[in-house]
């Protein structure tokens, strides 16, 4: 609560401050070593081997945090995830990005990491769909494809010698992202999962958390065909979308991604993690409560989230004892 930005009254501060201790003794119970700041003593047992990993010391004989962040244990290896940290990609990352040069075969995009990642050419679908090796006139259409500050959606695939990152778009799930909005939050608030692009069908919203805390907020877009017909049916299909583009987003649409958002940016302020089912019962609370898409980014909004997670949570470890 100390870092939170807000104007807060009073009876508000006090309500998220309960709000705050309740969810801390709730992650406590949970785990207690989950968390630990700088010189925090780290539970392990000393008879079973165990491996030293990024962010521990050995102090006196006892395992410290050298960083602020979260205990994580893989076989024996024991390590602290540090928290607002840049994004640590690794192979298999659903990660949204932003193009800042078109190279030679190649695109260079920003996904907060280190460095620019690259995305070759040969390493997504072309827009015919057809499989089959670039020429020199695909490499001269480039920008037709992709150009400067287009927001893409992506895919990691492995790491260069000199530590940069190659990206693949091969699926038809990938590419270039339009009629929405880009989010930028915490990387840590993004946790793995087997999902990270999400159809909010009740919305008519296409929701996709980057793992590197690039989020994408936008207009459902039908998974096109990977399959070439014949060139009666694409033409007639090319003229089809041309005409979708073309047409404006409905008013509703867009006031539907502006509260997904606004309900991201809420969980952002708060330090919650961002998750698709969390997002729509926020979004649902505004609604039943009818609250003003701007007035979402209020004290009072922050103050009932809190409250709501911290209820939410308290539930779910009833429900498991």
């Amino acid at each position: 609560m100390r870092g939170l930005q807000l104007p807060l009254s009073q009876s508000q501060r006090i309500r998220l401050q309960r709000a705050f201790e309740k969810l801390h003794s709730l992650s406590s119970k949970a785990n207690s070593d989950a968390s630990v700041t700088v010189a925090d003593t780290i539970p392990i047992n000393y008879e079973d081997a165990f491996l030293k990993g990024h962010g521990t010391t050995d102090l006196n004989g006892e395992l410290v945090a050298t960083v602020c962040g979260v205990v994580e244990r893989i076989n024996k290896l024991v390590y602290v995830r540090p928290l607002r940290a840049r994004y640590k990609p690794e192979v298999g990352d659903i990660v949204v990005g932003r193009v800042v040069e078109v190279a030679q075969k190649r695109w260079r995009l920003e996904i907060n990491f280190s460095q620019d990642a690259v995305l070759m050419l040969s390493s997504m679908n072309m827009p015919d769909g057809i499989q089959r090796r670039r020429t020199a006139l695909d490499e001269l259409n480039m920008r037709s494809i992709f150009e400067e500050n287009d927001v893409v959606c992506a895919e990691v695939r492995n790491f260069q010698n000199d530590g940069s990152l190659q990206l693949q778009a091969r699926s038809q799930k990938y590419g270039k992202l339009e009629k929405g909005q880009l989010l930028i939050i915490d990387p840590y608030l993004v946790k793995k999962s087997k999902h990270h692009f999400h159809h909010l069908e009740q919305l008519g919203i296409d929701l996709i958390l980057g793992r590197n805390g690039f989020i994408w907020v936008g207009e459902h877009v039908e998974a096109r065909d990977s399959m070439v017909v014949d060139q009666a049916n694409s033409s007639e299909q090319s003229t089809v979308l041309e005409e979708k583009n073309q047409a404006y987003t409905p008013l509703e649409t867009r006031q539907n991604i502006c509260r997904i958002a606004n309900a991201i940016r809420v969980f952002s302020t708060l330090g919650f993690n961002v998750d698709a089912d969390l997002i729509m019962e926020t979004v649902e609370l505004s609604s039943s409560l009818k609250i003003n898409i701007h007035d979402m980014l209020g004290s009072e909004f922050h103050v009932l989230t809190a409250e709501r997670e911290a209820e939410r949570r308290s539930l779910m470890g009833k429900r498991k004892r």
